[in-house]
């Protein structure tokens, strides 16, 4: 049985591979970022942080500033750090503080910088992405220069972000590299020391001719594939396996029902297994009626409306089923030759894997180990912030539960 309702358990040797794996892409001298924003994609920030590190990432990269500055205080002290997204006022003055650089795009963000008592900007051209950054590569040259020539601003980078590297039949990827590759080219005459970054994973993988001083990863990191298949074709690692537990096994006639609308009715007599795990976990409502569990090496179809706190299985018309009673029973992970992995689960809902990992909330713990050896104590999962990552004790949760697999 496992130890909680649910656990997300985080190989954080996978994750070093992954970041090796990615590396082996690299030319020599081109460095790795890796993206921890979002609690590590739902991995945990602090913990994916320093296996990164420790496997020759050079930078960190998050979204906010309350995300860099909760970095900084879990001990991430000398790290480079890069705030990728939009920063209010407040939030430029908290980036800074904690020694990130921050992105502009115009000559007022420059001066916003400066006012704030200064630090590292890297510009960013808006190639095709049509959210941050500016989409006029003049104005990107005279924003680098004004950075370059105002006291206490370091110009540190160029940079933009791809729309389409995960689609590998889409040109607009090679008309993005053209158009950001010109412009970078003449900044890095101009100023020889910036850091020229724009792949993400799915470039990082796809065409090196994206990679130029830095790239930066993030799902590839966690061992999930940037293009939405299979991560072992791309020899990637997956980090993270969810387990629950078959906390109930009940009969069900013909004509009886499971869950909220009566959404599954039996059309025979079968048996029926309840895991303590919903969209309060992170667990999609839309995998109601639409999903599947393994359980004893098995898989078993998700019957019936997925609640916030619990799900229902069809464990079949087999009466050795009552047995099962206490089994764990994973949602994303490995038992033998049977594997669900965050891509069928995002196929299944009409997403992407990000978001099924992301989604995991603050009521799952992160239980960490290398290769299934566990690591000290596991922290909660986060909420408003890994408690790790805000300086306060991790949360012990109980002993990691039994078996951890392959991941």
């Amino acid at each position: 049985m496992s130890s909680r309702r649910a656990v997300a358990h985080v190989n954080l040797a996978a994750i070093e591979r992954n970041c090796r794996r990615l590396c082996e892409e690299l030319e020599p001298g081109c460095e790795l970022c890796v993206v921890v924003k979002a609690d590590g994609y739902g991995h945990g920030a602090a913990q994916s942080a320093r296996a990164a590190l420790d496997a020759g990432a050079t930078w960190l990269a998050v979204a906010g500033a309350h995300e860099a500055a909760q970095l900084r205080r879990a001990g991430f002290g000398e790290a480079r750090l890069l705030v990728m997204g939009a920063l209010s006022p407040v939030e430029l003055d908290e980036a800074l503080a904690a020694e990130a650089d921050v992105v502009v795009w115009s000559e007022q963000m420059v001066a916003a910088v400066a006012q704030a008592g200064g630090g590292r900007v890297h510009v960013k051209l808006d190639s095709g992405m049509g959210r941050l950054g500016t989409r006029d590569p003049e104005q990107g040259l005279r924003v680098a220069a004004l950075a370059a020539e105002t006291a206490q601003v370091e110009l540190a980078g160029a940079m933009t972000h791809f729309a389409t590297a995960d689609d590998e039949r889409d040109e607009f990827f090679a008309r993005q590299l053209e158009t950001f590759s010109g412009w970078a080219e003449q900044l890095k005459a101009s100023y020889p020391d910036i850091v020229v970054h724009a792949a993400n994973s799915a470039a990082t993988l796809r065409e090196p001719r994206s990679h130029f001083d830095m790239v930066r990863c993030g799902i590839g990191v966690y061992g999930m594939d940037p293009f939405g298949r299979d991560p072992l074709a791309r020899r990637l690692d997956p980090a993270l396996e969810l387990v629950s537990y078959l906390a109930e096994v009940k009969d069900c006639a013909s004509g009886q029902s499971a869950g909220y609308g009566r959404r599954f009715v039996a059309e025979q007599e079968t048996l029926l297994g309840v895991l303590p795990i919903g969209y309060g976990d992170g667990w999609r409502r839309a995998l109601s009626n639409n999903g599947e569990v393994l359980i004893a090496g098995r898989r078993r179809p998700i019957v019936g409306t997925v609640s916030m706190d619990n799900l229902t299985v069809d464990l079949g018309t087999d009466a050795q089923a009552r047995d099962l009673h206490g089994s764990e029973a994973v949602l994303i992970g490995a038992r033998g030759e049977q594997r669900i992995t965050a891509e069928e689960v995002a196929q299944r809902i009409d997403t992407i894997n990000y978001e099924v990992t992301c989604a995991l909330t603050g009521r799952v713990p992160r239980v960490y180990h290398r290769d299934g050896q566990p690591l000290g104590e596991p922290a909660a999962g986060q909420a408003e912030g890994s408690p790790s990552l805000q300086g306060g004790a991790q949360t012990s949760v109980g002993p990691v539960a039994p078996p951890l697999g392959t991941s």
